[in-house]
């Protein structure tokens, strides 16, 4: 099943909201905002499909073309001109060289990433619809119709807890935890003058994650050994 036909397996349409969109790539994007989207769609970046109502609506093309936007702004520092300039070139079938980033080409950038409907993960996981939809109520899994694929080790995870009595709801003090874990790596990035949207900083701050799974890790280790 390609990205495409997983999201449509889901809505009918094939097409994702703003909220969808966000809940995609945040984690990959931690700035993007519907304000950003929007901005980007009046410089004419961007074109989403419009309901009869004028909600917008994103296909799987429309993903990947802000991935290729988003990387081009964060990775390469590039203007929205010269932003531009590649996307026309990418819309006239070519593969043009990143600009300052030889031998670098766009088609690198827009390589699909493995996306999977919620039909999709279940198969693959044997999850049910309404674990799955603990899950994303506790905020352990994206809110949304097409999940990374990295959602499956995940999930899996997360079946193996609830076998043991440990279900999603258990786990939302953990996910806070996480996030407040998050927070704090990021601005100490920022505090040392890197930039946690950076690649060095995104690297740096990976980095920390490390060291802090390490130090918690052993933490649990000698709560359970008491």
């Amino acid at each position: 099943m390609s990205n495409a036909q997983a999201v449509r397996a889901q809505n009918g349409t094939g097409l994702l909201s703003i909220g969808q969109v966000l809940d995609l790539l945040q984690g990959e994007f931690g700035d993007l905002s519907p304000s950003k989207l929007r901005f980007l769609e009046e410089q004419g970046l961007i074109t989403p499909e419009r309901t009869k109502s004028g909600y917008r609506k994103f296909s799987q093309a429309h993903i990947e073309r802000l991935r290729l936007i988003l990387t081009l702004q964060r990775d390469h520092y590039l203007p929205l001109r010269v932003i531009a300039d590649v996307l026309a070139d990418v819309d006239r079938g070519q593969d043009p060289v990143i600009p300052g980033a030889a031998p670098r080409s766009a088609s690198s950038i827009l390589t699909p990433r493995r996306l999977l409907g919620r039909e999709e993960l279940q198969r693959l996981t044997g999850a049910s619809s309404r674990f799955i939809g603990e899950a994303i109520a506790a905020g352990l899994l994206p809110a949304a119709d097409v999940f990374p694929h990295d959602c499956i080790a995940e999930l899996n995870a997360l079946i193996k807890l609830a076998e043991q009595g440990i279900t999603p709801r258990h786990l939302r003090a953990m996910r806070v935890a996480a996030e407040r874990d998050a927070e704090l790596l990021t601005q100490s990035i920022d505090a040392r003058g890197g930039r946690s949207g950076s690649p060095s900083g995104a690297e740096g701050a990976l980095e920390l994650a490390g060291l802090l799974e390490t130090v918690r890790g052993g933490v649990l280790r000698r709560r359970l050994s008491r």
